[in-house]
């Protein structure tokens, strides 16, 4: 089986060595391996949390498309979009909304910091603070449950959400599954040798902070700049440096070879000052985002090509969100006004009821075609389109009466289709997993396989 694995970065602002390292490397890597289904995705609902100003999130999402696709991301092995392209995922954020406890929320880290800073400042503990920041972790939660990722890499201080996503699955699970565990439980994945990446002032790395070393925007010369900016202590060239106390060592060692961090270490040990740690720093960074920095450049002047990329990623991610917003729906009760019965799907079909039957219907092209529908009245199949209504009634009464093995075939994990003589005359809805596939196909069988 497949481990599915998801990340994304929130579309704020220019992406920084902090994200490169804590979660866009890392997950490439992960996405290269076998048996590896990567989701990667530019959070731009969240950006809205803090953002207001329009086109610096416009600009942030080209410039973070830009840096996943140079940093090595290949959209052909993965799935690459945008979170505002997939409506399903605000549909099950309020899903989600509607199982999880106020408490839960209150605890949250980045709620909690807010209160904390405005209660420091002496004003109302909610001053400033919006319901997109207050519930956060639960549209998280909606990113990560809404294709069932099993890991989820993420800096060390996310690990929270992580566990709040695992309590809002299990809620829904307990409430709604019946037996069925509709999500699976994430597991955050951290780097072992990568800890938040201190930024200038040795706070994290946060855009929030300002203090961020620009990944590739301003060339090699902004990071030399940049890097110059990053506080040391007071010791001069020729005094020991201790390595673990200096921000300088975390980023160099969250770039370089054990052996290289070691001989970094010593050399700080043994007096090298301060500027010319700096430097080493900075040549070693260029090593490894040099030459994707010349990719990066390219794409932000091509940016219909990122358009065309990221649209192809949300064609890929809704072949996967719409089914499973369907099946959720039936789960909370948001189902078509059809009546339920408890008869098998096979005499339901044969005797014409309203559990699963046929359903003939013109489209909007003027054409005949038919579609199935399951118990649950969710679609199973749609025909192709006829011209003539009595071919499509005639392809309708073979599949009823034909050989089943015969007709079905299976393609990938998800889909299927029915032939008759050689031809695809009916496509079935893309499955969620394929174990609904195969409970699809098993009451297909029951409907259409001939009574003994």
């Amino acid at each position: 089986m497949n481990t599915r694995v998801l990340t994304g970065i929130t579309t704020s602002g220019t992406p920084h060595l902090g994200n490169y390292v804590g979660a866009i490397r890392p997950a490439i890597q992960a996405s290269l391996e076998k048996n590896v289904d990567a989701f990667f995705f530019l959070a731009d609902y969240h950006a809205l949390i803090k953002c207001e100003d329009a086109d610096r999130i416009a600009r942030s999402r080209l410039e973070i498309a830009a840096t996943w696709l140079a940093s090595g991301l290949d959209p052909a092995r993965v799935t690459f979009y945008r979170q505002s392209d997939v409506p399903e995922i605000p549909e099950l954020c309020w899903m989600l909304t509607c199982v999880t406890a106020k408490g839960l929320m209150n605890r949250a880290h980045a709620y909690k910091a807010s209160v904390d800073q405005n209660i420091a400042k002496s004003v109302e503990p909610d001053d400033g603070i919006n319901m997109g920041l207050f519930s956060y972790p639960i549209l998280m939660a909606a990113d990560i449950l809404m294709f069932n990722a099993h890991k989820v890499p993420v800096g060390r201080d996310q690990t929270q959400h992580l566990e709040m996503a695992r309590d809002i699955a299990q809620r829904f699970n307990h409430l709604y599954g019946q037996g069925k565990d509709f999500f699976v439980l994430p597991e955050a994945v951290i780097a072992e040798d990568v800890a938040t990446l201190p930024g200038l002032d040795g706070r994290k790395m946060s855009k929030s902070y300002n203090n961020t070393v620009p990944l590739f925007e301003g060339g090699s010369r902004a990071l030399k700049s940049t890097v110059a900016k990053i506080v040391t202590d007071s010791r001069g060239p020729g005094e020991p440096k201790d390595a673990e106390a200096s921000h300088l060592y975390l980023i160099y060692k969250a770039f370089a070879s054990s052996a290289e961090t070691a001989e970094f270490r010593q050399a700080l040990a043994a007096g090298m000052g301060w500027g010319d740690a700096k430097q080493k720093l900075c040549e070693r960074i260029e090593q490894e985002l040099g030459p994707k920095r010349d990719d990066y450049e390219s794409l932000m002047a091509n940016p219909n090509r990122i358009e065309e990329i990221l649209q192809e990623g949300a064609r890929k991610a809704r072949a996967i969100a719409t089914p499973f917003i369907q099946e959720l729906r039936q789960a909370v009760g948001l189902r078509t006004l059809i009546t339920e019965t408890k008869s098998s799907a096979a005499k339901q079909a044969k005797s014409g009821g309203k559990g699963a039957r046929f359903v003939s219907f013109r489209d909007d092209a003027g054409q005949f075609r038919f579609r199935f529908i399951g118990m649950d009245g969710a679609e199973i199949f749609s025909s192709i389109a006829y011209a003539d209504p009595k071919m499509a009634g005639a392809a309708m009464r073979a599949l009823q009466g034909g050989d089943f093995e015969a007709m079905l075939t299976l393609s990938g994990e998800l889909d299927f289709s029915l032939t008759l003589e050689g031809s695809i005359v009916a496509s079935g809805v893309t499955s969620v997993s394929s174990a609904q596939r195969a409970e699809r196909i098993e009451a297909l069988r029951a409907a259409l396989s001939p009574t003994e």
